[in-house]
């Protein structure tokens, strides 16, 4: 404990130096607190506490952990234990078709454009717009009677002639007999007989214009060329039309039979050549937008002589009957060329082949209830159906649906019906 003199001494002595400029003002330090009586005591007996207070809670916090864990490896035990339930189906030999797929364009088979080929006013419609009409059936008509009185004129210039014609060979056949008998010269003979060739000349002149005047007269009724569907008309009752008319009365489209345009890749055309070359058949079907329901069948008709270098494809033409009008000019629809059908192949669903590290792999069922890993060789894959081309055997068992869960040798049990929803046959629980 600090004497009170001596503290008031150093802070005389302080002052003294702070008046005289010697050293700077320093603060005292408070003095420290004494201990108050008890308190220390007290401190260890706070720290024994917290110390067995945690050594409790850690012990059961182990306690809980290792009772999960043990909870944990039973489970697993379980798991292990418990067969897993999947799909599966059998692989079975069958027929995969190979289709070429390509987008098509639906087209007439043939187009006309109905014009008129005289002039004059239309007096009749004989169709209904988007009505089938059939060949040489009368569409429209055109004022016949400037062209009915062109072919009388015809037939009466042609009669005129025929009775001059008959006069001069009369006049011919006297001459001869004149010159016969040495009564006239020889050039009124030829004149005669020159006049007579004259005539006959203009007979056949006569003739060929009864003819155009008939066949204009003919014009005046316009015919449908070909048998197909009309469509709307372009020009009514009253018009006055003519031959050098640009817009075209009506358009007929021929339904039946009907083309498809549609293309392949390039690459895929030489197979399609060599089944050409080798007088092949090949069928084309035609589906609808989705590429679901089929619309119509057909056959592979030629090949564009050349390949479009700004896509890199072919175009094909095909040729369909189409008897029920499924088909429409202008419509898009997806179409399938059946290029060969590959028999008795070993086929499974898309939906069993995994692809790992080693290449595509499935899951078989093995006859003792569990599934090992079996790699395989893919072929050709159509639909939902892939080709093994090795690692199978037909009548094998290969999971479908639930792989993910799956290890070698995992317990597994199938399920009734078919979980792939491809077509195959389901297995049975075992």
């Amino acid at each position: 404990m600090i004497d009170h003199k001596e503290h008031v001494d150093v802070d005389a002595e302080a002052n003294g130096h702070r008046s005289l400029g010697a050293a700077p003002e320093r603060k005292a330090l408070p003095a420290p607190a004494a201990p108050q009586p008890g308190r220390r005591s007290y401190g260890w007996i706070w720290l024994v506490l917290l110390g067995i207070a945690g050594g409790i809670a850690f012990h059961s916090y182990q306690g809980v952990q290792q009772e999960k864990a043990a909870q944990a490896t039973v489970q697993e035990r379980k798991s292990a234990n418990r067969a897993l339930t999947v799909a599966a189906t059998p692989a079975h030999r069958g027929d995969l078709p190979i289709y070429l797929r390509g987008l098509g364009n639906v087209v007439a088979y043939n187009t006309v454009n109905i014009k008129p080929r005289v002039d004059g006013p239309i007096v009749n419609v004989n169709f209904k717009e988007g009505q089938f009409v059939q060949k040489d059936e009368v569409l429209v008509e055109i004022d016949p009677r400037t062209y009915k009185a062109a072919v009388d004129q015809a037939v009466g210039q042609l009669a005129r002639d025929q009775a001059q014609l008959k006069d001069a060979q009369v006049n011919l056949a006297r001459y001869q007999k004149l010159w016969d008998e040495q009564v006239i010269a020889k050039q009124q003979l030829d004149t005669q007989a020159a006049s007579v060739g004259q005539f006959e000349g203009t007979i056949e002149a006569d003739k060929a214009n009864i003819e155009t005047a008939q066949l204009n007269l003919n014009f005046s009724k316009i015919r449908a060329p070909i048998a197909g569907r009309i469509g709307l008309r372009q020009v009514d009752i009253g018009n006055i039309v003519h031959a050098t008319d640009t817009t075209p009365l009506a358009v007929i489209t021929q339904m039946q039979p009907i083309s498809v345009l549609f293309t392949i890749p390039a690459d895929q055309l030489q197979p399609v050549l060599a089944k050409l070359r080798a007088g092949a058949k090949l069928p084309v079907y035609a589906f609808d937008r989705a590429d679901v329901h089929q619309i119509a069948s057909g056959t592979l008709e030629t090949v564009d002589n050349q390949i479009d270098p700004n896509t890199g494809t072919s175009r094909l033409k095909a040729i369909f009957n189409n008897d029920d009008n499924a088909l429409f000019p202008q419509q898009f629809v997806n179409c399938r060329l059946l290029l060969e059908t590959r028999h008795g192949v070993i086929l499974i669903p898309s939906a069993a082949v995994q692809l790992g590290p080693q290449g595509s792999y499935v899951y078989v069922v093995n006859a003792d209830g569990t599934a090992s890993m079996r790699q395989v060789v893919q072929g050709q894959t159509e639909g939902n159906q892939v080709q093994v081309t090795s690692g199978l055997k037909a009548g094998e068992m290969v999971v479908t649906d639930g792989q993910d869960k799956l290890q070698e040798g995992s317990k597994v049990q199938v399920r009734n019906g078919n979980g792939s929803g491809n077509g195959g046959q389901a297995g049975q629980t075992q």
